[in-house]
């Protein structure tokens, strides 16, 4: 499969180079600690202790295309491990050679290598690295491509610019600018729409005032506020105690499918009502559970089919509760 080998081949040979860039950029510490080549991709684990930055990144890609620019001969060497070692060559650490040993000289790398390699540093085409992270203490891994594969890979990010920029209207060499502007005007979208939600909520608040019962002289309210958020029940929660006074209350929502609950109880009750327990009394009812504040509680359920029944029960958990 002899596209199969010359991929693998090109992913192969980069390795070496890349590896001698990364201890020319990082350090003499870096050492090899694991490695897969195959078709698409080479993945390279090595000894450093911090991410590799944008910038290093971008150096170690300049020196491994500088070098495949050059264009120079691959020359492998059978020889002694003695020999070999007065060459220079680099060995992995912990890896057993026997009397005879392959010395690779790709670029300006020298290494002891048995593997398939390209004739001319040329035949790497362009290498792209593509992914960097960490997988162990100590350790990180770089992933890179080559050739087709790196070609296929620039094609795809310009193909995305080219759609990114048709969707904003603008030149791709504008898009940053334009990204901060569409972002800028999302976030004063989203704090007019929690303005509104608020104003919303309040003017619901004041609504529901008439509905709170009287349970032994303290005002009882559950209620469900359509399209509100977790902070526009909390800002409606308090607005509603300051003006009931002496209160228990269970404000509601439903999104998605999903139920956000808020339990509040005014201090003066806080030693006989608990809002943790109230909103958990009715999060259980729902597919959920919750906790907070003696006067101030917060829950979440799953189940909001069960919500009306949930919030009919509180007053006679406070009725309860008070006897």
């Amino acid at each position: 499969d002899l596209p199969a080998r010359h991929a693998t081949m090109r992913n192969h040979s980069a390795t070496h180079l890349m590896h001698k860039a990364l201890r020319e950029v990082l350090g003499e510490h870096v050492q090899q600690k694991g490695s897969l080549v195959d078709t698409e991709k080479t993945r390279f684990d090595f000894v450093h202790n911090a991410p590799v930055t944008d910038a290093q990144i971008a150096t170690v890609e300049a020196i491994v295309n500088a070098e495949v620019l050059a264009n120079t001969d691959t020359l492998a060497k059978l020889m002694d491990i003695e020999a070999a070692q007065q060459t220079g060559a680099m060995m992995l650490f912990g890896e057993k050679y026997g009397d005879e040993v392959r010395v690779l000289d790709i670029g300006s790398s020298r290494e002891l290598c048995g593997g398939t390699h390209v004739s001319r540093t040329g035949d790497i085409g362009l290498f792209k690295i593509t992914a960097e992270s960490g997988v162990a203490a100590g350790v990180r891994r770089i992933e890179a491509t080559t050739g087709v594969g790196a070609l296929k890979l620039v094609q795809a990010q310009q193909a995305l610019i080219n759609r990114v920029a048709g969707e904003l209207k603008a030149p791709a060499q504008e898009l940053p600018a334009k990204i901060t502007q569409v972002l800028d005007n999302v976030r004063a979208l989203e704090k007019e729409l929690a303005r509104l939600k608020s104003k919303l909520a309040s003017a619901q608040g004041d609504d529901l005032l008439g509905q709170a019962q009287d349970i032994q002289g303290i005002k009882v309210l559950a209620a469900n506020l359509e399209g509100a958020d977790a902070n526009t029940l909390r800002e409606t929660m308090d607005k509603l105690k300051d003006k009931l006074k002496s209160a228990a209350i269970v404000l509601a929502s439903v999104s998605d499918g999903k139920v956000s609950l808020a339990a509040g109880v005014t201090a003066d009750l806080v030693g006989k009502l608990k809002a943790g327990e109230l909103v958990n009394h009715v999060a259980g009812q729902v597919g959920g559970k919750g906790g907070g504040k003696p006067d101030m509680a917060m829950a979440g359920g799953t189940d909001a089919s069960q919500l009306p029944q949930a919030l009919a029960s509180v007053p006679e958990w406070v009725k309860q509760k008070l006897n």
